[in-house]
């Protein structure tokens, strides 16, 4: 039976950690020019409902470098956009690849696209999670800090799809989230209520920040949300993660965004573009991140 990878919770603590040092050694072996074949003639098929820049290209490259191949389909170039059920489009192409990104917007779209497939069906951003993004970003904290268990990440902003990913991977990975935003862009209560002791919530964004190993953020507006976007602003401003907030955290603190980013809106200038920042290794970590899930599921 296929392995899916739809949220963190999909894998145990044991296998994201094998992942992110897995993750690790490809990334040395790559800088070394020296690429692993482990996926020889295997065949992603790639399904866009949003746009992309990073998870189109790191998925491309990662089956390339591993000896497949990724194939690009987008609603306006497939029968998805002429109105065929994902049921039917899942059953098809499970019959001529061997693995299914998707980057869509209801999680019940992916959600029913795996129970219909036969083979490994990824979760490339739903608006309810973005698990691919998490595992590169515990890569990037392994490779800076060390193991992530027991320390404090602080997030600041919309409790969004990729906050919902970080409550998973505090529960998973045993470390402590401090989540600061605004009552009407908390995450999820079912979320926050099944994640034991691992999660604070907190309108203080300072408090959040404090003596924190990490602090993340992410954009005010996701895809689909723009005639929202002066509320968003008014209500978000007072949580921008800037040079103050950083200042409460621990003096060995790093920042995260998974990009794009908004200079000015959800982070200053000096913070993005200083020296604590890792949002560049960041990113490029979701190539190695993806070739060691990419491995693990075909």
């Amino acid at each position: 039976m296929a392995r899916h990878f739809l949220t963190l919770n999909d894998l145990s603590p044991a296998e994201i950690e094998g992942l992110v040092y897995r993750a690790i050694d490809l990334k040395a072996a790559f800088k070394r020019r020296e690429l692993q074949r482990t996926c020889n003639g295997r065949v992603l098929a790639m399904i866009f409902e949003k746009s992309s820049t990073r998870t189109r290209v790191s998925f491309e490259t990662a089956m390339a470098h591993l000896g497949g191949h990724a194939i690009f389909l987008s609603p306006q170039d497939s029968q998805l956009g002429r109105g065929e059920p994902v049921e039917d489009t899942a059953k098809v192409l499970s019959e001529m690849v061997d693995g299914i990104m998707i980057r869509t917007f209801e999680h019940a779209r992916i959600t029913r696209f795996a129970e219909n497939s036969s083979v490994p069906v990824i979760n490339g951003l739903s608006d309810s999670y973005h698990p691919c993004q998490l595992l590169a970003d515990l890569q990037t904290f392994y490779e800076r800090k060390g193991p992530v268990k027991g320390r404090k990440v602080a997030w600041l902003g919309d409790g969004n799809n990729v906050c919902n990913s970080w409550i998973n991977a505090a529960r998973l990975m045993d470390f402590h989230l401090h989540i600061a935003c605004p009552e009407e862009y908390e995450p999820d209560g079912e979320m926050l209520a099944g994640s034991g002791g691992n999660i604070t919530l907190t309108r203080d964004p300072q408090q959040a920040a404090a003596n924190a190993d990490l602090v993340v953020t992410d954009t005010w507006m996701s895809m689909g949300q723009e005639a929202e976007r002066q509320e968003r602003q008014e209500l978000l401003e007072p949580f921008q993660v800037n040079e103050e907030i950083l200042a409460q955290a621990a003096a060995d603190v790093i920042f995260m965004h998974c990009l794009p980013a908004y200079r000015g809106a959800e982070v200053s200038a000096g913070v993005i573009d200083g020296s604590r920042s890792v949002v560049w290794e960041e990113a490029g970590n979701r190539l190695h991140a993806q070739k060691a899930l990419l491995e693990f599921l075909l």
